[in-house]
């Protein structure tokens, strides 16, 4: 690979023959792409050697930073001994082996079995297709309706992308799947009128009662949600609502699945999501934090009714790097790093609440911002056209995008979801860290005001 290409050259072939995932091919043609070329800590640098604190966490995913030689020593020492083998036709690998103890070890109680894939869209497409065949074996072959919440991202294979709320993905491939049905998510700011935070929490959830109702409980299967929902705007939810949530899917015999791929493995101070909220989930999704990104894998962790089932029987389902042992090395170095140094719990104690204290210190007030929202290093800024009536922006003025553009011109990566300016940067974060981010992330939303009161808007 040369690295001394011209930015102009690697735009040029990347347009070319790279389909960008979320990405209109003719912007990136007009535009070109920026092309990353090194990252150290929580910094990346581009082609043009300009610095930019990463404050995504690529997607969500790198816990430990960039450049953590520990995982590529990790990934190097066990391709020279085992580079790869598959766990079909009853073989497997100490790789493999060793990640599913640790996991057991780690997952809310009863999470003590696993099957692994490389995204989390697969593992949520693998929970689908295994719970129609848990229900089959049960004697319920009619529950097979998946219920899920709008603006929830569960990721865009088929049916990941029908269990989530996106109509615009929707709209790109004759979506959703029959048997998908989706619900009101726990978005106080948005849908909560004059109701308390608390008041709407009972009421989101009740409206998933409703839909089973509507439905017919004896044909729901599964109800599929995020603790905190990320790409849908970083929505935390009341305090009332997943006490409710596990109320109803009890009371109607629904399996509750908990996709952990962005909540998990500390981003919200607790290894889980589920711990931060006391969910109890039937099962559970995982990829993104298993590896800090480094290398594609993911998990779907069963509780015990379903494994009782499910061990009793072989299921055909599974991908050629299932349990891939390169991945699954980096994953036990990953872990490993992140329970010696204490970087859970220092998110949770620490650089987290740090980070929600400074940013509602620094934008609570903010005329642009209408609320400042987070847990964990997970936060959102929600900027909104009228503070006092919680009024957004209409969709075509673009002004996270406007926003979006100002971080970048500052040095700093968030995320513009709708109006809202996302943050989820790497766990090992420091104070200092976080101050340079609110920094950062304030001057770009003072520009943008200014930029807004030019205009006229």
């Amino acid at each position: 690979m040369q690295l001394n290409r011209k930015t102009e050259e690697w735009q040029r072939i990347d347009a070319a023959h790279h389909i960008h995932p979320f990405t209109n091919p003719q912007v990136i043609a007009k535009e070109g792409a920026r092309v990353f070329v090194r990252g150290e800590g929580i910094y990346l640098e581009d082609s043009e050697e300009r610095r930019f604190i990463d404050a995504m966490a690529g997607l969500w995913c790198v816990q430990l930073g960039y450049g953590r030689r520990e995982l590529a020593d990790a990934a190097h020492r066990q391709m020279l001994e085992l580079a790869y083998y598959n766990t079909f036709f009853k073989t497997s690998t100490p790789p493999i082996a060793t990640l599913s103890e640790r996991l057991a070890a780690l997952t809310p109680a009863g999470l003590d079995h696993f099957l692994f894939a490389n995204s989390g869209s697969e593992a949520v497409d693998t929970a689908v297709r295994l719970i129609r065949h848990f229900w089959n074996l049960q004697g319920h072959s009619e529950k097979k309706v998946i219920v899920s919440r709008e603006l929830g991202y569960h990721g865009s294979t088929l049916a990941a992308a029908s269990v989530g709320g996106w109509p615009s993905m929707h709209a790109h491939g004759d979506l959703p799947l029959p048997d998908f049905e989706h619900v009101i998510p726990p978005y106080w700011y948005v849908h909560g009128g004059d109701r308390s935070p608390e008041e709407f929490g009972i009421a989101a959830a009740r409206a998933i009662e409703q839909r089973i109702l509507e439905v017919g409980p004896e044909r729901v299967a599964a109800f599929f949600a995020e603790p905190v929902i990320g790409a849908g705007g970083v929505i935390v939810p009341p305090s009332t609502y997943w006490p409710e949530v596990q109320r109803i899917c009890r009371k109607h015999d629904v399996l509750l699945v908990v996709d952990e791929v962005i909540c998990g493995f500390g981003r919200t101070g607790r290894w889980w999501g589920s711990e931060t909220y006391g969910i109890e989930p039937d099962l559970m999704t995982m990829a993104k934090g298993l590896t800090s990104g480094y290398v594609p894998l993911s998990a779907l962790a069963l509780g015990p009714r379903v494994a009782r089932t499910m061990m009793q029987r072989d299921f055909a389902h599974g991908f050629t790097y299932s349990g891939h042992p390169t991945a699954a090395a980096v994953a036990l170095e990953n872990i490993r790093i992140l329970e010696e140094e204490g970087i859970v719990e220092r998110v949770g104690s620490d650089t987290g609440p740090y980070l929600q204290e400074q940013l509602r210190n620094a934008l609570g007030d903010h005329p642009l911002v209408g609320e400042v929202r987070g847990v964990g290093l997970l936060a959102a800024v929600e900027l909104v056209e009228d503070r006092e009536t919680r009024r957004l922006f209409p969709e075509n003025r673009k002004v996270g995008e406007l926003c979006w553009e100002r971080c970048l011109a500052h040095g700093l990566i968030p995320r513009a979801i709708r109006d809202v300016m996302a943050l989820s940067p790497p766990l090992v974060a420091t104070r200092a860290d976080v101050d340079e981010i609110v920094r950062r992330l304030a001057a770009a939303i003072d520009e943008t005001a200014g930029l807004l009161r030019v205009a006229g808007k």
